[in-house]
């Protein structure tokens, strides 16, 4: 499995410098620098605490260039469970020091050594097993499972204080180790697939080496697969994978099981039974037991998830909000790093950036919505993971309509097998909005004024009924240069039912660097005050305008209905 791409927060531009050489060590990793102390960071935070804490609960690897002080304060409300802890280390700003904090069980160590030898310097680690032996027995390499931490715990104490353990079964990673190795010990660090019961003097190492494969009709699934594996006398901590039938990839008690045993799910094409399924996709694992439902196979090494079948394809529809890092929805933020390809107009796709150098981007066009939508299901039914980005919300004028139009539309069964999911994001009504305070806190109605894809027969129409039923309107698109007129008309046609003292709200660029806010009234505005990135809030007969402390105005439509208050 690969390790989660680390986030580097720095305090100031005097940890600039070494953040970039550290992240030349972590492609994908990006830079969270403070907003008004950091000039060129990838990503801007406004409190470091937040930050730091939001980036823990994501189990985010954690590279901060401060005091070491300042992380653990920071953290310690949060540090409730050894063991269940993202990567942390402090690095001094010049880059002179490397000290792991926190993550020891999620390679901190590793990491610390990655990042001296990337500053050349030396790592400061204190874990006494790994500056003893080299290594960091309880925190075996990937393809392999320790079976109990807390029995680990004990044994790592016991060659502490002196005794010496021999090795049965393969364990390469530990041929470098400083071991103190006796044929004879007392402790031994057992590495295989066999059921075991753990043992206070015996390490217990499980290689991922066996796969399940399954029948989509099994009941009760989960308890049916650990019964045949204690039948088989495997351990349920040695199983790498389940495999399906590519016909089966959308029942979710396949998808229930998997997560309920903690295993990824692949899918191969249907061979004629879960045997012939194993077999023809892990030739070099032997078929141990098998039945008409379930089949175990078990190889003498590790499996690699990467060779056999694919995972179910998955395309997320995403909306980044209204381009401000700090507005963009963890969930979105997540789904950006999984990703294998992403697909949009380029200005956005550039926005949701920066990517790994295994992530590819796919820029089109702003107009080429279904072919976009299209070739996002093209790749996603390969068994890749792809996101389409919008900006704002995706929902919201935006891409999530063109994807489901286009899988509406689609008769190819493996576009339907997609794992499909719509992810919401900021609009830019709504930024607007919160920007000057509440003006769409009571009904309102969201518009876009582009009769690209649309008759301007219907906008005005809708212009028309939504101003006499005194909502409040927000207008996307509200004027390009092929539609110069179209913002003056609906101007009139609202202010046929609105007085010319109706607040208006004109947000541009809201989100993003050198975005204007600005208050007037329905009487005083005018087409040449707007432009295509420009949001048009209008108020209804109630929403109200005041001045603001620090200058400015506040303005909010109240819930209830009735006169406004006045000053």
């Amino acid at each position: 499995m690969a390790r989660p791409v680390p986030a580097i927060v720095i305090l100031g531009n005097g940890s600039l410098a070494t953040a970039r050489k550290i992240q030349q060590l972590y492609p994908g990793a990006m830079i969270h620098g403070l907003a008004e102390r950091v000039e060129g960071a990838d990503l801007a935070y406004h409190e470091f605490g937040a930050t730091l804490r939001e980036l823990y609960q994501q189990d985010t690897p954690i590279i901060a260039l401060c005091a070491a002080g300042i992380v653990i304060r920071t953290l310690a409300p949060l540090l409730l469970e050894k063991g269940a802890e993202p990567p942390v280390l402090a690095v001094a700003e010049d880059g002179s020091a490397v000290v792991p904090l926190l993550g020891g069980l999620g390679g901190v160590n590793v990491m610390a050594r990655e990042i001296a030898a990337g500053l050349e310097v030396a790592a400061a680690i204190t874990t006494s097993g790994e500056l003893r032996f080299g290594t960091c027995l309880l925190n075996p390499p990937s393809g392999y499972a320790l079976a109990d931490l807390e029995l680990g715990k004990r044994f790592v104490s016991d060659l502490l204080a002196g005794q010496s353990v021999r090795i049965e079964g393969a364990a390469p990673w530990l041929a470098q180790a400083q071991l103190p190795e006796d044929p004879e010990a007392q402790l031994s660090i057992h590495v295989g697939s066999a059921e075991r019961t753990p043992a206070a003097n015996e390490l217990l190492i499980y290689p991922r080496s066996v796969l399940v494969a399954v029948n989509a009709d099994v009941a009760e699934l989960p308890n049916a697969i650990r019964a045949a594996l204690h039948q088989a006398k495997i351990a349920v901590q040695s199983v790498a994978c389940l495999l399906a039938s590519d016909l089966h990839m959308t029942t979710p008690a396949l998808r229930e099981a998997a997560l309920e045993l903690g295993v990824p799910l692949r899918f191969a094409s249907d061979c004629g039974g879960v045997s012939e399924l194993a077999r023809h996709t892990v030739p070099e694992a032997t078929v141990v037991s098998a039945d008409t439902v379930l089949a175990i196979a078990v190889a003498s090494q590790p499996l690699d998830l990467a060779r056999i079948g694919r995972a179910r394809g998955r395309l997320a529809v995403i909306g980044l909000g209204p381009g401000a890092a700090e507005l963009m929805v963890p969930a979105v933020k997540a789904e950006l790093a999984r990703a294998n390809d992403v697909l949009g107009y380029e200005t956005y796709v550039r926005m949701a950036g920066p990517f790994r150098d295994d992530q590819v981007m796919h820029c089109t066009d702003n107009r080429e919505e279904m072919q976009r939508a299209r070739h996002g299901f093209e790749l996603a039914a390969q068994g890749r993971s792809v996101v389409v980005v919008s900006s704002g919300d995706p929902g919201v004028f935006a891409m999530a309509a063109a994807v489901l139009e286009a899988l509406h539309e689609s008769s190819e069964p493996l576009w339907h097998s997609v794992d499909l999911e719509i992810l919401p994001g900021v609009s830019a009504s709504l930024a607007t909005a919160a920007q000057a305070g509440a003006p769409l806190g009571h009904d309102f109605c969201v518009m876009s004024l582009s009769d690209n894809l649309k008759p301007w027969a219907i906008i005005e129409k809708r212009l028309d009924l939504a101003s006499q039923a005194d909502l409040a309107l927000a207008f996307y698109n509200p004027i390009s240069r092929s539609r110069p007129w179209q913002l003056g008309r609906a101007l009139e046609i609202v202010a046929q039912h609105r007085t010319a003292e109706t607040p208006v709200v004109l947000g541009r660029d809201i989100g993003r660097p050198g975005q204007t806010l600005r208050v007037t009234t329905l009487g005083q505005l005018t087409p040449d005050q707007v432009d295509m990135r420009t949001m048009v809030l209008i108020g209804s007969s109630t929403t109200c305008v005041f001045p603001r402390a620090e200058g400015g105005e506040w303005v909010y439509t109240p819930r209830w209905y009735g006169d406004k208050p006045t000053s």
